[in-house]
This record gives structure tokens, sequence and C-alpha cells, in this order.
């Protein structure tokens, strides 16, 4: 079975495809997984691994622990350009999750001021007010929608709560309208026998119809980079990328930032 990634609270700096020279931040336990997903393509594997023994660290060890990365790399002349909240499962999850941010962005201007911090979320908490205000105070709150269709949406990412649909995610994440980022997986495979693409013209057709709807600061478009538990899904080719990317901004008039 595929298993987390990261061993660690604070991780890196590594090299984000999207985001530059990026200081990892893991809030979810070091030994297991903690996510309001399931998705076939998460590199950190699937739910069924557990929760771990470790837990969630705690905010005071968060802050601690970030304040001894900062202030190491601050002395020895280290170069960064964000801070990312993602790891082993969903961030936002965490009980003390706007208490963290609000510690992070203190730390941030106290030694990396010009520094962004960014949260990869599923956009599965962003119902609870707590939650959302913290998104507002970070500078890029990059928001999860891979499929505006709720059979796609259910068979690749596999919500865990059945009260998350399609509908009730694009009205939510419209409150972040010219701030958010939207961020959409594109991939195709097979799963326990049945196809999943949200790759097709019908696909991204509703995604443009919720782009629309969602007005974002920007949307991000890419593929599946490195292994995942479901092995049947593919990386999109660099050309259906583009295509599909030239087809959304043209629709939307909305800038998308495209990995390749």
């Amino acid at each position: 079975m595929q298993r987390v990634l990261f061993h660690d609270t604070i991780f890196g700096p590594i090299h984000s495809r999207r985001l530059g020279t990026s200081l990892g931040v893991n809030l979810s336990p070091n030994d297991g997984k903690i996510c309001t997903f399931d998705c076939l393509y998460c590199e950190a594997g699937y739910n069924a691994q557990g929760p771990g023994t470790t837990g969630m660290p705690s905010r005071e060890q968060v802050r601690r622990l970030l304040d001894e990365r900062l202030s190491a790399m601050k002395a020895a002349g280290d170069r960064l350009d964000v801070i990312t909240f993602s790891g082993n499962g969903e961030p936002t999850v965490h009980p003390d999750f706007p208490g963290v941010i609000d510690d992070t962005i203190e730390l941030r201007d106290k030694y990396y001021p010009d520094v962004k911090i960014s949260v990869l979320t599923n956009s599965t908490m962003i119902d609870r007010p707590a939650v959302a205000e913290a998104l507002r105070r970070v500078d890029n709150n990059i928001l999860k929608l891979d499929s505006a269709v709720e059979s796609t949406m259910r068979a690749l990412d596999r919500p865990v709560r059945d009260s998350f649909t399609v509908d009730s995610v694009v009205a939510a994440l419209g409150q972040f309208a010219g701030t958010g980022i939207i961020q959409t997986m594109l991939t195709r495979g097979t799963h326990g026998g049945v196809a999943v693409d949200n790759t097709t013209d019908a696909e991204i057709d509703a995604l443009i119809r919720a782009y629309r709807s969602i007005r974002p600061r920007e949307i991000m478009i890419y593929s599946i980079d490195r292994r995942t538990p479901e092995q049947s899904l593919e990386h999109i080719v660099p050309d259906r990328l583009r295509a599909i990317a030239s087809r959304i901004e043209a629709e939307t008039a909305i800038s998308v930032q495209l990995t390749l």
C-alpha cells in the first residue's frame, strides 16, 4: 500500500512546480493520514492506511518547529519563496487551524516578510466561518475543484461526507471571488472497473460554468507527476493540457496557470 510522504511537521524546503522554493507545513500525523477526501491520485496514499499513532501536532508544536526552522534558514542566508500548508492530509481539519495561520503570519513577518503563505485545501471545510476567515488571511488560498460533475467528483475525489456535493462546494467557493485560486487536477483512468475522466469536453464545459460562477483570482491546471494509489491514472499530455487551459482562459477571462 502506498504510504504517507511526510514524516515531519515542517519539511523541506522543496521545489514546487507551481510555487517555487517551498517550506512545507504538515498538520496531519507524521505516520498516518487524516483527510476528508480519499483521492485516487493522492501521493500520500489512501485513507485506509489509518491515522497513525503520533496524532496531529499541537498549535504550540507547529509554532516552535516553524520558528526554529525559519530562524536557522535566515541565519544561513537560505532563499525561500513560500510557506505551504499541505502534507499528509487536509490541513483545515486541524482544530487550531486559524491560530496556526495567525502564528505563521507572525513568524513569516519576523523572518521572511516578503515570503508568501499558501494553503492547499480540498475545500471541504470552507463552510466553517473560522476556517474561511483564516484562509482569507493567507496570500495564496488554493482551493480544490477537480470536477463540476457530481459523479466524476465522487469517483475521483471520493469525499468522506455524503453532504459534500458539487453544488454546495461551488456555492461556498464563491465567497472567495477575486481572491481565491482554484486548483484542478486533470487525469483519466479506471477504478474498480469504472472509467474516470475529467478531461472530456463535457467535463470542461461544466468546469467553465463553475469557474464563471466562482470568479476566482486565478485557476491552476495540472496533471499527475508522481506515483498514485490508483495506478491506471494517466498524465495528460502537454498539448491537451495547453488546449484545455487556453479554452478555459478564453471562455472565462480568468488567468490560468498551467503546470506541465
